[in-house]
Parts: C-alpha cells; sequence; structure tokens
C-alpha cells in the first residue's frame, strides 16, 4: 500500500498535469457519473459509474466494484479510497463517456488534486469536480434563484478553485471545480443542465444509487440465506 508520503508527493507530482481548459468533443453525447458507497459495519466500499445519454438523460450503461477499503481515512487523500473501485467500475463499462463528473473535488482541495482531477488524469478524460460540501475556500453569500453562482476562493492565496452554484432555488449549493480538461465556466454550466429537478446532478444521484445498490447485492451474495430443507 502506498504512504501518505508518497500519497501526497503523487499529487503534487500529477497536479502540474491538470488541464482546466476545454477540451471536450463536440457535440457531447454520453455524460457519466461516478459515486462511492461505503458499509457501515465492515471494511467494504462500492465504486459505481453510470453513463447517460448528455441530452435525454437516459440510463445507456453501468458498471460497478466491490472491493475492501486499500487506503486509510486521511482528510486530502480520499482519491486514494475511492479511485481503486471507481477505476475497476470504469473499465467494465462498454460505452466510454464523452465526459464524467465525479462525486468529489477538483481543484478546490487543499493541494488543489482531489479526486476528479486525479481520476481525470489517470483516464485522460474530461472530468467535473462537483462536491456536496466544501472542502476548503470561502463564497459570499448566494443569491437564491436557481443558477446562481458565487466564486469559490482559496483563503491562502485568493486563488479561484470553484464556483459554489445554487442549482434549485433555495437549495444549498453544491460545490463545482475543474478536475481535467473542462474550464470551470464549462463545468459550472453542465452541472446546472445535469440538475434538473433536485440539488444534486443526475449523474450523482443515478450512480450513488446503483454503488448502494451493488453493495446491498455484493454483501447478499457474501451471506447467502441458508438453503431450506
Amino acid at each position: 500500500m502506498i504512504t501518505e508520503a508518497a500519497a501526497i508527493a503523487l499529487q503534487e507530482t500529477l497536479r502540474a498535469q491538470v488541464i482546466t481548459t476545454d477540451e471536450l468533443p463536440s457535440p457531447i453525447r454520453t455524460i457519466a457519473g461516478t459515486d462511492v458507497e461505503y458499509d457501515k459495519s465492515s471494511n467494504l466500499i462500492a465504486g459505481s459509474v453510470v453513463v447517460l445519454d448528455y441530452n435525454t438523460l437516459e440510463v445507456l450503461d453501468v458498471a460497478s466494484h466491490c472491493m475492501e477499503v486499500s487506503f486509510p481515512y486521511i482528510p486530502g487523500l480520499f482519491s486514494f479510497r475511492e479511485m481503486p473501485p471507481l477505476l475497476e467500475a470504469y473499465h467494465k463499462l462498454k460505452i466510454q463517456p464523452d465526459l464524467i463528473i465525479c462525486d468529489g473535488q477538483g481543484l478546490a482541495h487543499q493541494r488543489r488534486f482531489g479526486l476528479a482531477c486525479h481520476f481525470g488524469v489517470t483516464l485522460d478524460k474530461p472530468v467535473i469536480g462537483c462536491g456536496k460540501t466544501r472542502l476548503c475556500g470561502h463564497y459570499e453569500q448566494l443569491a437564491e434563484p436557481r443558477g446562481s453562482i458565487a466564486p469559490l476562493i482559496a483563503e491562502e492565496d485568493q486563488a479561484l478553485i470553484g464556483n459554489a452554484l445554487r442549482t434549485q432555488p433555495g437549495i444549498n449549493p453544491v460545490f463545482v471545480s475543474c478536475g481535467h480538461k473542462v474550464s470551470l465556466a464549462t463545468a459550472t454550466d453542465i452541472v446546472l443542465k445535469m440538475a434538473t429537478q433536485y440539488r444534486l446532478p443526475e449523474t450523482t444521484r443515478l450512480a450513488d444509487h446503483y454503488a448502494r445498490l451493488a453493495l446491498l447485492e455484493y454483501k447478499d451474495g457474501l451471506n447467502p440465506p441458508p438453503a431450506s430443507e
């Protein structure tokens, strides 16, 4: 297993490879969402990737992978816990997405290299970070309407690291940041487009559903009911 020091060093090295401008196919036809589910009673983790039609949001492909967590809980290094099952799930897909939204941060991270950056650089794919909670940085109060944006500013150097985005009127914002090969403006527009009815984009909501389902099915397989006599 990689050590904490080696993981931080790898983040610092790979951060230089992150591209924050748009390198997207035109038109975008497919978009994927990722999410990870942890089992509360064991060391199991499930990663799921769901591929949707970019315009209709129809589910085109789903892949999941369950395994034991292989990296400890260390703030700032979540990607080393979540990448293994997500990569295994991604490689099971039959349809390769044009673009991915990760349930996690991209540049809006202590070392500017969250899960969305790590996933994007590793796969060399366009990836957007969309976190449910703010990991770092500060932002001014948001207006109430859907689509309101407030820049997320890093404390230490006042750099722009993301956007707080209100995806539904009066509901808490999500935090959008560049992962790889997508600009912040484009990432923000796409997350808003994907958040059709709820706070979270449909990509994340569906990936969460399939990750929970995969974990339950995996645990059922480990503990089959006793055979009837």
